[in-house]
């Protein structure tokens, strides 16, 4: 065991990793944690109950190898023996390394158990009988995630955070594997206790990527894993699986310590806005007992769930103008056995039936994409943000999710508001909270390309009462989008007399 615990390994969205960094400090007392681009590696003593209550993070592997890039040169033959090296290199430490997997998940040596954690799950069957075939193929690119979701294949959940230039493939090493060991004469290292039937899945982009494809490096590394430990190859239900994730930056092994990704939520039937996107907004507002949380544009009710599991000693509120939204709100409210803890109504975002400052705390994802009308949501947001403020309590905050058209919406609604407003800072003097893009290290940042720049443009810009007090871009898979987070240090102007908001019984 190293220092502090166990050695591990979790995905993230891009943007997000920062959130994870911090996430795995506070909730698991994480030490060692080394954030780099799509993954945060940390040492943990802490049970596997408590690492599956990660919010912010894709998937969780137990950590094998963490070394630098391959070198890529024109020898293949070369690249494919550094590649096995990763196997054959310190077998004592790859079996204790095993051991401590099977102890963390229980397992002792009961197929039944392994087997049931690393199949599939039934819905994704016919998506990995179609990969499989298309697998044998030529090496194939993977395919770009819908909004909401992450990049799928197989399995598994994990973001692509190298530039959208490189070649990304991940391919299970599907071809059919020989035992070495009738063909060489060598014997393999063999561990009774620890026979295992086993797949090699491989994730590599960058320069790599454009000399070998995934598949012929994960059947590379399989051979060498049979012939060094005596496994048996099974490509459909494996006691075990090895990742393996090749870019520019570093070579990882690892092994998931679970079958799910961390994102997937049981307590969620219908999924809306990626959970860990929901989570992160959702930990920058600032939720304290006893608040009063709306979210005016609540979907699905993913924010808002997100928060109430997490937060749940405050009180809840979502509106939509959509009855199909709010039923599937309701039904994953019920889902999630939150009855008592979200309050739906039915209304405009542009007209709440609400008194003015009831709120502490506004947090909502401004619909954007195909299924929405993009160009009257951008028309409509400066009376979106009038309505939220209204409703806003002094010194409360405000936390959207804008894409890429309605951030620039965005800055030209707060330098418009900044050059009509008699009260409009134009310095920082009286400014009462510094915006901060997140970073590991609570320095600031850039988080991506483009937010640092924004970020600093809107530094000293104000939206009648509100203030900038960060921006933090995200990914959404095939969009790029931002977090903006605002904190109301004055009474609005725009005080409208409103329904009183429903006690608590």
């Amino acid at each position: 065991m190293a220092a502090g615990g166990w050695r591990y390994f979790c995905t993230a969205g891009r943007g997000l990793e920062a959130f994870l960094a911090r996430e795995v400090r506070a909730r698991l007392g994480a030490t060692e944690v080394d954030c780099v681009s799509g993954k945060v590696f940390f040492s943990t003593e802490a049970e596997p109950d408590e690492l599956r209550k990660l919010k912010s993070g894709e998937r969780l592997f137990l950590l094998l190898k963490k070394q630098p890039p391959l070198a890529v040169s024109r020898n293949k033959g070369k690249m494919l023996h550094e590649i096995k090296s990763l196997a054959t290199e310190e077998p004592k430490y790859w079996l204790d390394v095993i051991s401590i997997w099977r102890n963390l998940r229980g397992s002792e040596g009961k197929k039944d158990d392994v087997s049931r954690e690393n199949r599939l799950p039934p819905k994704r069957k016919s998506e990995e009988e179609t990969n499989i075939a298309t697998k044998r193929q030529k090496t194939e690119q993977v395919r770009e995630p819908v909004p909401g979701e992450c990049q799928v294949e197989a399995g598994e959940r994990c973001v692509v955070l190298e530039r959208k230039s490189d070649q990304d493939c991940r391919t299970e090493s599907k071809t059919s594997l020989e035992d070495p060991s009738k063909s060489s004469g060598e014997k393999p290292i063999v561990n009774e206790q620890l026979r295992f039937s086993f797949r090699v899945s491989c994730r590599c982009s960058g320069a790599i990527a454009k000399m070998l494809p995934s598949q012929e490096i994960g059947r590379a590394l399989g051979i060498a894993l049979m012939k060094q430990f005596g496994w048996r190859a099974d490509l459909r239900d494996p006691d075990l699986e090895i990742f393996v994730h090749l870019n520019d930056i570093h070579s990882v092994v690892g092994i998931p310590l679970f079958r799910l990704p961390l994102a997937n939520r049981e307590y969620i039937k219908t999924a809306g806005l990626r959970s860990t996107i929901a989570w992160a907004m959702a930990s920058l507002a600032e939720i304290s007992a006893g608040a009063f949380v709306l979210d005016p544009m609540c979907g699905l009710g993913t924010i808002l769930l997100e928060a109430a599991k997490e937060w749940p000693e405050a009180c809840y509120w979502g509106a939509d103008i959509s009855d199909s939204q709010l039923e599937g709100a309701d039904v994953n409210i019920r889902t999630a056995g939150l009855m008592d803890k979200i309050e739906l109504l039915r209304a405009s975002v542009k007209a709440l039936p609400l008194p003015s400052e009831s709120f502490d705390t506004v947090i909502s994802d401004i619909p954007f994409g195909k299924k929405f009308e993009i160009t009257k949501d951008i028309q409509l947001l400066p009376d979106i943000l009038q309505e939220m403020e209204r409703v806003l309590r002094v010194g409360g905050t405000i936390v959207l999710l804008l894409s890429q058209d309605l951030r620039k919406r965005m800055d030209g609604i707060t330098k418009s508001a900044e050059n009509a407003s008699p009260n409009a800072i134009s310095d920082g003097a009286n400014e009462t909270a510094t915006a901060k893009a997140l970073t590991v290290d609570g320095n600031s940042s850039s988080l991506g390309n483009g937010v640092e720049e924004s970020f600093l443009s809107s530094r000293q810009r104000r939206f009648g009462s509100l203030v900038p007090d960060g921006v933090y871009g995200v990914s959404l898979g095939k969009t790029d989008a931002f977090i903006y987070k605002y904190r109301k240090i004055s009474t609005a102007g725009n005080q409208q007399l409103s329904c009183t908001v429903p006690k608590r019984t």
